[in-house]
């Protein structure tokens, strides 16, 4: 897509951070931070939340971040378990990554 970067981020946007040891990925976009929380058990990441201010809302920060777990997950070669509705929601739009579904 024109604009855009071959991992989906826009020029404007940066990759999201990984904080492993807080369980967090962050995405800063117009100074506001969006955040993907999650916790490990035993080989599955659990994505446990989802947000992103209105103020930078609309514009695809939640399916970065999911995405970016989610590839993270695979890394580690862990399962992923989203009890957060948008992760579950993203999962399913995304058939490329169900097989890491628990």
């Amino acid at each position: 897509m024109a604009g855009q970067s071959p991992d989906n981020t826009s020029p404007q946007t940066p990759a999201p951070r990984h904080d492993a040891s807080g369980g967090r990925f962050t995405l800063t976009v117009d100074g506001t931070d969006a955040v993907l929380d999650y916790h490990e058990e035993g080989g599955v990441m659990v994505i446990t939340h989802t947000g992103v201010p209105s103020e930078i809302g609309g514009r695809g920060i939640a399916g970065q971040l999911v995405e970016s777990a989610f590839k993270y997950a695979g890394e580690q070669k862990w399962k992923v378990r989203p009890e957060c509705t948008y992760a579950a929601g993203w999962a399913k739009r995304h058939p490329a990554y169900l097989s890491l579904v628990e």
